[in-house]
């Protein structure tokens, strides 16, 4: 999967929002400031709109929502919700199954029943 990788501070007002000070748009490995990534999930504030509209255009041509994101990280704060927990690459063929079958075996009203149907196919 390849991502925003970013670079957060502390919080402290919560446990779980940090505050984005940067994002990098598709590190190379070494290049990533952290381990941390944008898994493609935005909750943004009008003002997002703004920075959008004063951002140039980057690669492509095409004017990149991270870059908007920079500038409104600086201006007016962005923060993150990290979580510790399994993420997919639904965007990737082979990735939506594997979310499909172990999201569908852990589902309390039929993931016995898929289980079973999982372990009848020939292999």
């Amino acid at each position: 999967m390849v991502a925003d990788i970013l670079k957060l501070d502390p919080y402290a007002e919560s446990s779980t929002l940090e505050k984005i000070r940067d994002l990098v748009e598709k590190p190379s490995p070494s290049e990533a400031p952290s381990n941390l990534a944008v898994t493609g999930r935005y909750l943004l504030p009008p003002e997002v709109f703004d920075c959008l509209e004063r951002t140039q255009p980057g690669r492509g041509g095409e004017i990149q929502l991270t870059d908007g994101l920079r500038l409104l990280a600086k201006e007016t704060g962005l923060y993150a919700h990290v979580y510790d927990g399994k993420s997919y690459d639904a965007g990737d063929k082979l990735g939506f199954l594997k979310a499909t079958v172990e999201i569908g075996l852990e589902n309390q009203e039929f993931g016995g029943d898929f289980r079973n149907y999982l372990r009848s196919l020939k292999l």
